[in-house]
């Protein structure tokens, strides 16, 4: 690992979840600091060290736009300093130079990030360099949406009407970073090739970033149908920062209440991430730890191939390896089905579509995983159970999904159900009952 060196005063901005120039709060404060900025990007081998898939998608959507982002900057007489390494240890490399005046960055409130840039903020400010984070991957930050005790909203409903009542003029307010670009500083980098980092570039592609307007306006009413494009797709995107949160609100203000919502959850996850760290890895209510889950090797593998001889299932597992997105009305069938008519351990689940999704985000994934086993905060009860079948009839009536993704289906190839839908679903309730009630 190279570390740059400077002749004069310089600032640098630490791109993470925030990969484009345009309406970025972080960018913009440096580029209006009076001093030339260095952009930065870290391949974070503390992140990927732990990615066991070599053709891993994220990484191959990742490495694309950071070369965007380093051509980009060419064009504006400046360079961007991309390296493979430890953050921690690359920023204290940095401020020893002498030349670096602050860095500027964006807010990740993911357990491991705040472990990060606490343990960052303390290096640099030992050597005299300024730490400046900044408000950009929500649209309020975890911490400004609170009960009027000052205590966090656990559900959702009263969480976003506080987060419409405190929306302020400055929460939605674009920062024009993408017009001060001439402040980059001209000097020469180079690339980081995949294979370098144990990575060989995949197959899966992520969808453009456009915000459609004809999507957004049929969005109540095709969102459930998993055979349409019904939905903006924009999850990656958002998940990456290749475009700004404030951007979606604002279409979603402007077109769709209902897709509005959807990004108020994602805020609500944030928050919930953020004030009760122990549900990423335990139970929210800590009584569902109790659940006494199945192991069956057998049906967890079945279920990720896609051959549990439910269809809906079935297209929805398959969808998921093929592209790495799934829909969202099918994410929550499959998570269902996993946690109540298999009974297996919704962590399992959570660890396999983290492992999968191009726009896994750790804080919606586990608030999504944790409302399908019912042990999240304002989930799902216990004894509902999604009848896959039934849900199929609802949202893919004309089974084009389902033959999409499952074209075996309805022929002698097609492998029949591995549970029966009433027993698995009476045997959840009372597998559920039962535990619930040895711990009141």
């Amino acid at each position: 690992m190279s570390i740059p060196s400077f002749d004069s005063p310089v600032v640098i901005h630490w791109f993470r979840r925030d990969l484009r120039w345009q309406d970025n709060r972080a960018l913009h404060a440096a580029l209006t600091s009076g001093l030339p900025v260095v952009p930065m990007f870290v391949f974070d081998k503390n992140i990927l060290d732990r990615l066991d898939n070599p053709n891993d998608a994220r990484v191959t959507f990742l490495h694309d736009r950071i070369s965007q982002l380093q051509k980009e900057a060419g064009e504006h007489g400046g360079a961007l300093f991309v390296t493979h390494g430890d953050p921690i240890q690359v920023l204290a490399d940095l401020a020893v130079s002498g030349q670096v005046r602050a860095v500027y960055t964006n807010e990740d409130y993911e357990p491991y990030a705040l472990t990060r840039d606490a343990r960052v903020k303390a290096d640099l400010e030992q050597h005299g360099v300024a730490f400046h984070t900044f408000t950009d991957h929500v649209i309020q930050a975890p911490g400004e949406v609170m009960k009027p005790d000052g205590t966090p909203y656990t559900v959702f409903t009263p969480f976003s009407k506080r987060w419409h009542l405190n929306l302020t003029a400055e929460n939605m307010a674009s920062a024009p970073s993408e017009s001060h670009l001439g402040s980059l500083h001209n000097w020469t980098s180079s690339a980081v090739p995949l294979e370098s980092m144990g990575f060989e570039r995949s197959s899966i592609s992520a969808p453009e970033a456009v915000l459609s307007k004809d999507v957004l306006a049929k969005y109540a009413d095709l969102r459930d149908v998993p055979s349409v494009q019904g939905t903006s797709r924009l999850s990656v995107h958002l998940r990456f920062g290749t475009m700004s949160i404030r951007e979606a609100a604002k279409a979603g203000f402007k077109h769709s209440e209902k897709w509005l919502t959807e990004l108020i959850w994602r805020d609500f996850y944030q928050h919930i991430m953020h004030a009760f760290p122990h549900s990423m890895k335990d139970a929210f209510r800590p009584k569902y730890d109790l659940v006494p889950w199945r192991h069956d090797d057998e049906h967890f593998e079945r279920w990720t191939q896609g051959k549990t001889g439910y269809p809906l299932v079935d297209a929805g597992m398959r969808e998921l390896l093929a592209t790495g997105f799934m829909h969202n009305r099918v994410r929550m069938v499959v998570a269902s089905f996993f946690c109540k008519h298999l009974l297996l351990d919704w962590r399992l689940g959570e660890r396999h579509f983290a492992a999968h999704l191009l726009d896994f985000e750790l804080a919606s994934n586990v608030g999504g995983w944790q409302w399908a086993a019912g042990s999240g905060c304002d989930a799902a009860p216990y004894f509902r159970v999604f009848n896959p079948t039934s849900q199929l009839q609802k949202f893919d009536r004309k089974y084009a999904y389902v033959k999409q993704w499952v074209p075996e289906w309805g022929t002698a190839a097609y492998p029949a159900p591995i549970v029966d839908h009433k027993m698995a679903r009476q045997r959840a309730i009372d597998t559920y009952k039962a535990a619930l009630s040895a711990a009141s």
